[in-house]
């Protein structure tokens, strides 16, 4: 009988595919046992090379930051990657009982639920600002999506009863449902919105 190969020894993840052709590229779903390059894709183009689950995982330890504001520290999500890891590990245990599906699908759909297609950057001409819609690259969607579900995550769990695992679990599974209460939705629809009018 073949073995097959899971991530924590948890979750199978080589028969999960990526259906949003632009992101097919940069979603790597490369099963290992433990994810943890050490920061050793630190290159051009090498967030491609990191596992998304990973991804997730750097993008919480810094769940508070908006922007450039670095004001708000939320406590559990440190710099710990075994702490950070807990969590996620945690919140898809969460998906799993509530969807009854492979965790790791589901977050595969989220991300391609929330991930904008155009967004809006601001183009000077003869000393005038105007709006300009552009086509988001492949690596900026997938980590916009990866910001907005943690920062949907975080702002569900701040100063609440729930923990950032729950958080994290329920924008996991609305986001893959493509349900307007989370936040990574809602931002995704209002950046394609203000792309359209800016056409």
């Amino acid at each position: 009988m073949e073995q097959k190969f899971k991530i924590f020894d948890k979750y199978d993840i080589s028969g999960i595919e990526v259906k949003d052709l632009g992101l097919k590229a940069v979603v790597n779903l490369e099963p290992k046992l433990v994810i943890k390059s050490h920061g050793r894709n630190v290159v051009k183009f090498g967030q491609a090379k990191i596992n998304v689950v990973e991804r997730l995982m750097n993008r919480l330890a810094t769940a508070g930051h908006r922007g450039k504001k670095h004001k708000i520290q939320k406590g559990r999500a440190t710099g710990k990657y075994t702490k950070n890891m807990n969590i996620i590990l945690e919140a898809f245990e969460m998906v799993e009982k509530k969807t009854g599906k492979n965790p790791v699908e589901v977050f595969v759909k989220a991300i391609e639920n929330s991930a904008p297609r155009d967004e809006v950057t601001m183009i000077e001409y003869g000393g005038a600002r105007y709006p300009q819609a552009v086509d988001v690259a492949p690596l900026r969607r997938v980590n916009l999506a990866l910001k907005h579900l943690v920062h949907g995550a975080g702002d569900k769990s701040f100063n609440k009863k729930k923990t950032i695992a729950q958080g994290l679990a329920e924008e996991i599974v609305m986001a893959s449902e493509e349900n307007g209460e989370s936040m990574a939705v809602r931002k995704r629809k209002e950046i394609e919105a203000q792309a359209d009018s800016a056409r």
